[in-house]
């Protein structure tokens, strides 16, 4: 029902030959102008700087990739001890709790 439709695609048979058409060059004799060419105009100006790095500017580059490789880090591991944190107090808390409550239903 929704089987797509393939276009056919005869094979060739037998052996085929692109058919010979020879190209023959023309010479074009150039006229002699009327009036002069124009000037060439001069490549547009680029008004961006260029970036130039010297061992100054790597070397602040190199210290300000790292600075922020620390900080990112730092700040990655304290979010990971906060949560480290919690999770032990919440788990603490639930031994209390079931403690406290098993302890109750024993006095009863």
């Amino acid at each position: 029902m929704l089987r797509p439709k393939l276009p056919a695609m005869p094979q060739p048979t037998g052996h085929v030959t692109p058919p010979a058409v020879v190209v023959e060059p023309t010479t074009i004799t150039p006229a002699a102008p009327a009036t002069p060419p124009a000037p060439a105009t001069p490549a547009p100006v680029s008004y961006r700087p260029t970036v130039q790095l010297t061992p100054g500017t790597a070397l602040a580059l190199v210290g300000g990739g790292t600075a922020v490789v620390l900080v990112v880090g730092a700040v990655l591991v304290s979010m990971l001890l906060a949560v480290a944190i919690t999770a032990a107090s919440v788990a603490v808390c639930a031994v209390v709790l079931r403690s406290l409550l098993a302890s109750d239903a024993k006095r009863r």
